[in-house]
């Protein structure tokens, strides 16, 4: 299959939100065994030093009940479980460290959460298998939510949005990591070039599949990026909404409130 066929079994494979849900369900079962491994080689290790952004960001209080949602293998609930228990050290206050709200991390592959299981810390949190666009929790229940490469991903962006409106509580805030598009148009066309080379070597390298990675460039170009979801965010009722550039505008974090 060459390079132009590729695009367009993708393309295809994600045109509509029923068929999204199954090639990205697929698509990270079989790459759940070496996810955390690849965002290292990919990024360089730099999405640590992001995802500490998103953290940091959140502004997540001891009794928060926090939604990290298309977790994968939990990477940012293990890092606010952590933040939290070092900040109940650091109080000296068994109480305070039992008190802390519920982390729930939720995905729609369940092999990504089997792997994300058996990392160190992951019995801190509640694993639950969720759809962004229906998720199983209550209206008004969850006071943060954040997401690390998951706006993307999700098969109906608007309806995924207005479902995690449903679920957040007054006041609550949304801050989500995912790739971005570059400015100037020159910039973004050499990226979204590099991107096309880059993700089919390393799906070749690490997964022996081209196409585990060349969905990477393929979503990204029906993604509205930053932009884009700061306008459909501040559409779905979200306040004081922004975004902060990261390499150029290639990635970026997406962030806003609900009202008090």
């Amino acid at each position: 299959m060459n390079a132009s066929q590729l695009k367009d079994r993708i393309r295809a494979a994600i045109v509509t939100p029923d068929a999204k849900r199954d090639y990205v369900q697929g698509l990270f079962g079989r790459i759940a065994g070496r996810y955390d491994l690849t965002n290292d080689v990919m990024s360089a290790g730099l999405h640590r030093r992001w995802k500490r952004l998103v953290v940091g960001l959140a502004d997540i209080r001891p009794q928060h009940v926090v939604l990290d949602l298309a977790a994968g293998t939990g990477d940012l609930a293990l890092r606010i479980a952590r933040r939290r228990r070092d900040a109940a050290r650091g109080r000296r206050s068994e109480t305070t460290a039992a008190a802390g709200g519920l982390l729930i991390a939720g995905d729609l592959t369940i092999e990504m959460m089997r792997q994300g299981a058996t990392r160190a810390g992951a019995g801190k949190l509640s694993w639950l298998g969720c759809d962004a666009m229906s998720l199983p929790l209550a209206d008004a229940s969850v006071d943060r939510v954040v997401i690390g490469y998951g706006l993307r991903n999700f098969p109906d962006l608007e309806l995924s949005i207005g479902e995690i409106r449903r679920v957040m509580r007054p006041g609550g805030r949304l801050v989500s990591l995912d790739f971005g598009r570059a400015e100037p148009e020159w910039l973004d066309r050499a990226y979204m070039g590099y991107l096309e080379v880059s993700t089919s070597a390393a799906g070749w390298l690490l997964h022996r599949d081209v196409e585990s990675y060349r969905y990477i460039p393929e979503s990204l170009r029906m993604y509205p990026a930053q932009r884009g979801v700061t306008a459909l965010m501040q559409r779905e009722g979200f306040v004081r909404c922004g975004s902060v550039d990261l390499l150029f505008g290639t990635m970026a974090v997406n962030f806003g409130d609900l009202p008090e």
